[in-house]
């Protein structure tokens, strides 16, 4: 059983009933009892408070006011949530938008400290620009697999190679540290530190092809670069 099926089963059963014991639940879902532990600290690592009691009248006990919304999501996808929801913010004539704001709020006071700090630290290098001019939107068009590439990257620090054709038509071979993200809706940017001229640079998302993720990491440079590089733009989340 896939491991986010095998979670929303375990959440289902500890919804039912609050005297759980581990070797029953491992039973139920047919896993050893360790396997149901190191679930259980994966649930409370994403916000449900779990409870366990050894002796009689004990057991597993899950704290129904724990269960919110951002706490059934793994954190790419508070981040998607989140980012939809700044994207709406820099579109206020769209249907809804008018609530993103308040949608953001309750999605950061939902979270656990720590994680609402995580999440913050990696919100505050996507900013959100203007959209941009109609001119671009016609020529757009961006590949599916560089967004899955680039989430993977910008995430788990590690640098991004791909081939890049410039306004002029010239195309180049790129290894970048991917420190933030910039949205013009509809187009996106790579805000990135080119490693062979060793300066940061703007990549349009539709201007790159054949990309992939390298095995080296990098460190994250300061908020500074990525806010320096989009002058106009503003975070997806403002420092709390």
């Amino acid at each position: 059983m896939p491991l986010i099926d095998r979670h929303d089963d375990l959440i289902r059963l500890l919804r039912l009933r609050a005297d759980w014991r581990t070797t029953d639940l491992a039973e139920e879902l047919g896993v050893s009892v360790r396997t149901i532990l190191r679930d259980l600290d994966r649930l409370r690592d994403r916000g449900f408070e779990i409870s366990a009691m050894s002796g009689p009248g004990g057991g597993v006990h899950l704290e129904p006011t724990s269960v919110l919304v951002t706490s059934q999501l793994a954190g790419e996808d508070v981040v998607a949530l989140i980012l939809s929801a700044a994207i709406a913010q820099s579109m206020p004539w769209m249907p809804f938008a008018s609530g993103a704001q308040a949608a953001l709020t309750k999605i950061e006071a939902s979270l656990p400290y720590e994680r609402a700090r995580q999440l913050q630290e990696l919100m505050m290098r996507i900013m959100i620009g203007n959209p941009s001019p109609a001119s671009i939107r016609r020529d757009a068009q961006v590949s599916p697999l560089l967004a899955r590439l680039f989430e993977t990257a910008f995430t788990e620090e590690r640098l991004l190679a791909f081939e890049y054709r410039d306004r002029d038509g010239n195309e180049t071979r790129r290894r970048v540290e991917p420190h933030g993200l910039l949205v013009r809706a509809p187009i996106w940017y790579v805000i990135g530190w080119d490693t062979a001229i060793d300066e940061a640079r703007l990549f349009r998302a539709d201007r790159i092809r054949s990309p992939h993720v390298l095995a080296q990491e990098f460190l994250p440079r300061p908020h500074e670069l990525v806010r320096g590089m989009c002058p106009d733009a503003r975070p997806a989340v403002e420092p709390g």
